[in-house]
């Protein structure tokens, strides 16, 4: 039986359904990078550059260690979304059960990979000498809070995949208002630097999973979860493998190619270091609006292609292309507007201004183009053809940001060559994802049952 919260995706109009799936998700998003954002501000306006730069040298290497399983928690996603299409609830049981314990080993092994990595990683990212002491000290405390990380993550999958994104919502609401308050204690009260926000976001972290964990014990669907149940399923996790390992890897190389973005970053010194991660702050908004109409597409793909009704796959990617434009332009045009006075809450310093609202600009006025992205990859995922826009973004996004750097940006040196290898890398990838996508339409639309039976397999 459908609870209050949960949308029924294969049945009634699909418009107004998905925007109540994906704003709440974008919302979640959103607030998690504002109080991500508030470790930034606080330690920026308390400590300084230096400290604020270290906090923001270590993004790309975090989404490098993190996004393997968070690509995976996907997987979780859309297994429980296409049980849920096909009315098996032994699979649903399965599969909840088999995704907790994954996130705990899976957190509890990158964690450990990560500490011994930590120092090496950040000298290869070529962090500022003087800098590198504060990068590493929350580096080191950060990685200690991956189990919860990835629980958190895992637990919010299973609140999705039946529709639900407010419960999530309204755990990381709680959770985050505790972050923010323990960033300004630890920091202004002790007299911590970077080690007092990195308490506070694993903290924070360790009270969402918490809170999810409880609910999902006291949940009355199918998705309630059982102790005594908790075991690891090959079927379910070979499924949820196949779909999400491919996301998560796609993930990963893209935080690879982020990476090579932040050393060359890192190399024009602690104020264009603190201007991008300023920057990277706010345009991020942007793009937790464009991720969660592509997890709303993933989502309502594999629900209806689990009951059968690939009609309403078609219709639901395209209104999740069209709601997804139109607030993703929204959201671009208002932070442009405001850039810097938002950059000045990070940091009041002229030249962070400056050279982070050549960022902005360069992201933001073709973000859209990330929105096709996400989109046409969410779909495909959605009918199970997950391998596929892994492979095109790998190749499109991750090889010319690489080749850019090594080839363009040397040639011709300045922060804003350097930021322009979004825009170039976005053309490449959206141009053949929409060619993939409409071959795989063209092949559904020959043979169907075919396609059915494939990813029922």
């Amino acid at each position: 039986m459908m609870r209050r919260r949960e949308i029924d995706m294969t049945e009634g109009k699909l418009g107004g359904k998905i925007l109540l799936f994906a704003l709440p998700l974008a919302l979640t998003g959103i607030l998690q990078q504002l109080f991500n954002a508030a470790d930034v501000a606080v330690i920026g306006q308390l400590r300084g550059t230096d400290s604020m730069a270290a906090v923001g040298s270590n993004s790309a290497l975090i989404s490098l260690l993190v996004n393997l399983f968070v690509g995976i928690s996907l997987g979780t996603n859309v297994v429980i979304a296409r049980h849920t299409g096909e009315g098996d609830y032994k699979g649903i049981h399965d599969a909840v059960h088999t995704a907790i314990p994954v996130a705990l080993i899976g957190g509890l092994f990158l964690s450990v990979i990560g500490e011994l990595a930590a120092e090496p990683l950040l000298r290869l990212m070529d962090v500022d000498p003087r800098i590198l002491p504060l990068s590493l000290r929350y580096l080191r405390i950060y990685l200690l809070g991956l189990p919860v990380i990835f629980l958190y993550n895992f637990e919010a999958a299973i609140f999705r995949s039946r529709g639900n994104t407010r419960t999530p919502l309204f755990c990381l609401m709680l959770s985050g208002v505790i972050n923010v308050g323990l960033n300004i204690w630890f920091v202004a009260g002790l007299g911590m630097d970077v080690e007092g926000v990195a308490l506070a976001t694993v903290a924070s972290n360790l009270i969402s999973a918490s809170l999810l964990f409880v609910l999902l014990l006291h949940e009355q669907s199918e998705i309630h979860l059982r102790l005594r149940d908790l075991m690891i399923s090959g079927k379910e996790l070979g499924m949820m493998v196949r779909i999400g390992l491919p996301a998560g890897l796609q993930s990963a190389v893209f935080s690879v190619s982020n990476m090579t973005i932040q050393r060359a970053v890192n190399s024009f010194g602690p104020d264009v270091m603190a201007a991008s991660s300023a920057a990277f702050n706010i345009e991020i908004f942007a793009y937790f609006i464009i991720n969660a109409f592509g997890q709303a597409c993933t989502t309502f793909v594999g629900q209806n292609l689990g009951a059968g009704r690939i009609d309403r796959c078609r219709i639901a990617t395209r209104l999740c292309f069209l709601l997804d434009a139109a607030f993703t332009v929204g959201m671009s045009c208002l932070i442009l507007l405001f850039g810097k006075p938002l950059l000045a809450i990070f940091n009041s310093s002229a030249a962070v201004a400056e050279f982070g609202m050549i960022r902005l600009r360069f992201l933001l006025s073709t973000e859209i183009l990330n929105m096709l992205i996400e989109v046409l990859s969410g779909a495909m995922r959605g009918y199970g053809k997950a391998l596929l826009p892994a492979s095109i973004t790998v190749l499109g996004v991750c090889g010319v940001r690489i080749t850019w750097v090594f080839t363009i940006f040397r040639a011709f040196r300045s922060f804003g060559m350097l930021m322009a290898v979004y825009p170039v890398s976005w053309v490449v990838t959206s141009a053949a994802l929409g060619i993939a996508y409409a071959v795989m339409q063209r092949h559904l639309l020959k043979d169907p049952d075919e396609h059915a039976q494939t990813n029922a397999a």
